[in-house]
């Protein structure tokens, strides 16, 4: 593709000179302007974005990563003399250039490259065309560059004109060990930055469900949208070489976006999700490594005191005010790789970048980038963030209740109630992987209370609370296999047990609710009241059914709170079960044809032209109001065609 071109100007009668909208070097032109005639990157492309690792994309741009070389041909209009003709590129970022801050670049033409230099060297030499070899510094800023070239010859000066289809895109660079984003291992680097289907984990810790999902990073179009986030920021193009202030940039950017959207069409189902997807494309794009985690049993803890606290009145009723606190069922951030040489050593590699928080960072909506090793060692201290992660994934759930004088006191606290089954899909295959080990310690290790110690050190509050009384009565609530499934009644099992040698009065108060998978309730289905008499050392194993109707939210997901009380001993028995209904999958068959299987069959055949070949996904949705989250997805391989 030409990448620019001189003036053709033409003289009217007046004198003066009009540039057309087409343009070729004319004998008009002086020997200074007639040196360049034209930039071409085609046939060069495919080479650069073959040695870039950007040959998936599908924009017409020249695409390169920074801190390695690219090739691009000049053409002339005569036959360059180097002993005469002088010329060098020049590259420039944002409103207001600067070479102080790297954002206007000059690129002479040298012998040999130098380290952490910008250089061009001429490779090959035809009749009337010149091809350049570029070498870009790895900490180079990251956009769309406005590429030109400047002649100096016994003439005079010329500068190329600048026309947009010249930019020049500039990428991190996974591939280059002096980039701050530097991946080591191939296989990682094919996962986070370049494959463009992945899966999302959702669900209950109880009952995880994924869902298949294509990100289109390399569609065209996206990669000038990622751009224009960036340029949309107002914020200085010269720390867009720092993958740390690319991600608060782009995190603050991308959840305002959606912010926007909520305000206009009031809608914000699976909204973590959906930002979390948008978040990890441009994160790909810009190649920065990424991958989205999901969290089960995600504390937002209000207060960051490393306690969920749940409020009961004196008829075990919850008192809705004071519940400010809420556990969801899942929540979704991105991790990205990257060095930290604004923290001490150790502290580089994955971090959380979260755009969908559930509180605010210095005024905004974002999170990170929160050092993994940071929350898992409680070194709150350092930046950005990590008090927040850490009372995310470390957190005791404390039942207060309302004493007759109108004073409160804790009944009961059940231990390390979040972060539990922290996943995300594992590299070049479709499995789950566990990466809880990497976020914190096994409970009642002695690294764990090291980490709690270092983090109550630094700042975070604590409180421990003595319990009114022994408890010799356990509570357990599960479900039969893999739960129930929407369209049939939930069925939970209640077990008791009394650990002591007496007997056992008790009496339980039951609250099924409909719920959001953010631990906001929509109303109540059923509540109940039963007494139940253990022996000594007995086990008693009962039932609830809950029936829902038109009350389900998405994810259909539910809560029964069971709270009561020991006779005997006055003990408080006190937990909340979330749990969701299973909804079908979409079976789509080689054929192409889609089998809805529940308590009918239904096939559905459709018919599309693919727009790759090779190995490729086929995902399937339903989309339904009254029944969410059904999906499915096959492998298929394209042919090329002959």
């Amino acid at each position: 593709m030409a990448v620019s071109q001189p003036l053709n100007c033409r003289r009217t009668t007046a004198g003066k000179q009009h540039a057309t909208h087409r343009f070729t070097p004319t004998l008009a032109l002086t020997h200074a302007q007639a040196l360049v005639s034209n930039l071409m990157l085609t046939p060069v492309p495919t080479l650069n974005r073959q040695e870039h690792n950007t040959h998936c994309f599908l924009d017409d741009h020249l695409i390169v990563r920074r801190g390695q070389c690219f090739n691009m041909w000049v053409d002339l209009c005569r036959p360059f003399n180097p002993s005469c003709d002088k010329l060098h590129l020049e590259l420039k970022l944002g409103h207001i250039p600067s070479i102080r801050d790297g954002t206007y670049v000059i690129v002479p033409i040298v012998e040999e490259f130098k380290k952490g230099c910008w250089g061009a060297k001429i490779v090959e030499q035809g009749q009337n065309r010149i091809k350049l070899c570029v070498h870009s510094v790895p900490t180079a800023c990251v956009g769309r560059y406005q590429l030109s070239v400047m002649t100096h010859c016994p003439g005079g000066r010329f500068t190329l004109p600048y026309v947009p289809e010249n930019d020049i895109y500039m990428l991190f660079n996974p591939w280059c060990k002096d980039d701050c984003v530097y991946l080591s291992d191939e296989a990682e680097r094919a996962e986070y930055v370049l494959n463009d289907m992945g899966r999302i984990y959702y669900g209950t810790k109880q009952q995880i469900a994924c869902k298949t999902w294509n990100s289109g990073q390399f569609e065209k179009g996206i990669l000038s949208a990622c751009m224009y986030v960036l340029e949309k920021s107002c914020t200085p193009c010269s720390g867009w070489g720092s993958p740390i202030d690319i991600s608060r940039v782009v995190s603050d950017m991308v959840s305002l976006h959606f912010l926007l959207i909520n305000t206009l069409i009031s809608c914000w189902k699976m909204k973590c999700t959906y930002i979390l997807l948008h978040f990890l494309v441009v994160l790909r794009c810009l190649g920065i490594p990424a991958r989205p985690v999901s969290n089960f049993c995600s504390a937002h803890d209000t207060d960051v005191c490393l306690t969920t606290d749940v409020y009961l009145d004196e008829k075990f009723q919850l008192i809705d005010h004071m519940n400010r606190d809420s556990i969801w069922n899942y929540h979704v951030w991105n991790e990205a790789w990257m060095t930290r040489s604004d923290l001490p050593s150790g502290f580089g590699g994955w971090q959380v970048v979260d755009s969908t928080p559930q509180l605010t960072s210095q005024g905004f909506f974002r999170c990170g980038p929160t050092s993994v090793a940071a929350i898992r060692s409680g070194q709150t201290f350092l930046k950005h963030d990590v008090p927040f992660l850490f009372a995310e994934v470390n957190n005791d759930k404390v039942y207060w209740q309302r004493r007759c004088d109108g004073t409160f006191g804790v009944v009961h606290t059940e231990k390390d109630v979040v972060g539990h089954c922290i996943s995300t899909k594992a590299v070049g295959s479709d499995q789950r992987v566990d990466i809880t080990n990497l976020y914190k310690h096994p409970l009642g290790s002695s690294e764990k209370s090291t980490a709690l110690e270092t983090a109550l050190r630094h700042g975070l509050r604590r409180c421990t609370y003595p319990l009114p009384c022994a408890e010799d009565v356990v509570c357990e609530v599960s479900l039969k296999e893999d739960g129930p499934c929407v369209g049939k009644d939930a069925v939970l099992y209640i077990n008791l047990k009394n650990k002591c040698s007496s007997p056992r009065s008790v009496t339980l108060y039951s609250q099924a609710a409909a719920m959001y998978y953010t631990g906001v309730r929509k109303t109540f289905l059923k509540r109940d009241q039963t007494c139940i008499e253990l022996k000594p050392s007995e086990c008693e194993k009962s039932y609830i059914f809950v029936r829902y109707k038109e009350h389900l939210v998405d994810h259909t997901s539910l809560m029964l709170n069971l709270f009561g009380h020991v006779a005997q001993t006055k003990q408080v028995l006190a937990t909340q079960y979330s749990f969701r209904l299973r909804t079908p999958d979409l079976v789509i068959a080689v054929s192409l044809k889609l089998q809805f299987n529940w308590h009918a069959t239904v096939c559905l055949t459709e018919k599309f032209i693919p727009k790759c070949h090779g190995p490729q996904k086929l995902l399937a949705s339903f989309d339904c109001p009254q029944l969410t989250q059904v999906h499915g997805f096959t492998n298929i391989v394209v042919k090329q065609h002959c």
